[in-house]
């Protein structure tokens, strides 16, 4: 049987981690399939037991980000106003341009105001939803 293996990196900032959690757990936490076949979906985001600290140089942490987001098949970004003022957000966005990884944007549920910085970046947005998530993630499945 045809497994489809997806590698993602989500976006996060620690401060603001309840959007991540919601992510991971639509996509890591739940079994998914398209025609029978199984999705495995494989995280390749930031570890919360072993996060990114700023300790080192910035471009130590730039070569951090980048090794992840290369080893990924897209890039999962929460279209939160925080997004805008992050530093690490914006390396999380260049790694995936530089790297040409597709970026989904997801407009997390009753949010008014929206990041423009990850809007303008994404190859697609969706709501907040996780069929929505997966079904983006899944049209960005490697061929």
């Amino acid at each position: 049987m045809i497994v489809y293996n997806i590698r993602v990196f989500i976006s996060h900032s620690w401060k603001y981690s309840n959007h991540y959690d919601k992510l991971a757990e639509w996509i890591f936490e739940e079994p998914w399939n398209v025609g029978g076949a199984p999705l495995k979906f494989i995280d390749h985001s930031v570890p919360k037991a072993n996060p990114i600290h700023t300790n080192g140089t910035e471009a130590e942490l730039r070569t951090k980000i980048y090794q992840l987001i290369a080893a990924s098949d897209v890039v999962v970004i929460p279209t939160g106003m925080y997004s805008s003022y992050s530093g690490w957000i914006a390396k999380e966005i260049n790694g995936a341009k530089y790297y040409r990884r597709p970026i989904l944007a997801v407009n997390p549920w009753s949010q008014e105001r929206k990041s423009t910085v990850v809007g303008e970046a994404a190859s697609l947005t969706v709501g907040w939803s996780k069929q929505s998530v997966i079904n983006g993630i899944w049209g960005f499945r490697p061929r």
